[in-house]
């Protein structure tokens, strides 16, 4: 009997891709995926869910700073928005005529 450990799961969403937020205070925003947290099942999005990070006083900066960053959302927030349509859509995953798997969106049926 052998076990895999460390394998990690498939997620529908990659970076880069054009996604809407759907639940939370960003809801109905927009943005692209800058990273993928996959460990944690977050994702952090361009322009969605900014934090202030203060930042200490050192010998480059010696005022010291806050910076506006991005912070990431739970993976299940998100939804990849169907770039042929323009609107959110869940994701699945079948064979391509290659005879590989593709991500396609539920909606239109229409690989992504």
């Amino acid at each position: 009997m052998e076990r895999k450990f460390n394998k990690q799961p498939k997620l529908h969403v990659k970076s880069g891709d054009t996604v809407e937020v759907i639940a939370g205070n960003s809801k109905g925003k927009r943005g692209k995926i800058v990273e993928v947290l996959v460990k944690k099942n977050r994702v952090v999005v361009e322009g969605v869910n900014m934090i202030k990070k203060h930042i200490k006083p050192n010998a480059q900066n010696p005022q010291g700073e806050i910076k506006e960053l991005e912070g990431s959302i739970h993976i299940s927030n998100v939804l990849v928005v169907d770039p042929s349509t323009g609107k959110p859509s869940r994701i699945g995953r079948k064979l391509n005529d290659a005879g590989n798997l593709q991500r396609f969106s539920k909606a239109s049926g229409k690989f992504i």
